[in-house]
């Protein structure tokens, strides 16, 4: 945050910065996308962007990796939902709209999701990620094994072994093999079956 606000020279997001961040953002931060992560890089806080009124708005976080557009909006049951009239819904609608005609990939991530639900939170967050930057794959493993991870990463349910093989176009017997030993390495899990694993999934 420092960094962010000594580096900016727009003076509104300086001092939406200067404010502090949303206590939703921050629950977000720190129990979804830092455990996950490990990081913050590529993520600009109260990011500005124009609208077609030649007004401002302001995404909560952006994740900007490479010139990619990747926008996500805490949302609080009150004012998103509960307490959103006529007016506020049809907006809310429009910056939806605006932000998809503008290229970004918006990823609404629910305040009592975070809560109540941060695993699944934190695997939204990993396929989120993972549609942006295909080639993230932990070092020293082979072509295959990496493609198998962003495999993983892309998918937001558990896969079975004949969907991977059609996937890469291998033998169910060569997928198995690959995926036996990225258990072994603590990087997949199995997700179900007892005797013989049916299904995996990341390992978060």
């Amino acid at each position: 945050m420092a960094a962010q606000i000594a580096g900016e020279t727009n003076h509104r997001r300086r001092e939406l910065l200067e404010n502090g961040l949303g206590h939703g953002t921050v629950e977000f931060l720190r129990f979804v996308w830092y455990p996950i992560v490990g990081n913050f890089d590529h993520l600009f806080p109260e990011w500005e962007v124009r609208d077609f009124n030649n007004g401002y708005r302001y995404i909560d976080l952006a994740y900007m990796p490479g010139g990619v557009k990747g926008g996500i909006e805490i949302q609080g049951y009150g004012p998103h939902a509960r307490d959103l009239d006529v007016r506020r819904f049809k907006d809310l609608c429009q910056r939806h709209c605006l932000l998809t005609l503008d290229g970004w990939s918006f990823l609404p991530i629910a305040y009592l999701s975070i809560k109540d639900e941060p695993k699944q939170c934190q695997q939204l967050i990993l396929s989120f990620i993972g549609s942006f930057i295909s080639s993230a794959a932990p070092s020293g493993l082979s072509w295959i094994e990496a493609e198998t991870m962003r495999y993983a990463r892309r998918v937001l349910r558990p896969f079975t072994p004949l969907e991977l093989a059609e996937h890469l176009r291998i033998s169910d017997r060569h997928v198995r093999r690959i995926l036996h030993h990225l258990v072994d390495m603590e990087l997949i899990e199995v997700a179900g079956g007892t005797m013989r694993a049916r299904s995996y999934r990341l390992k978060l």
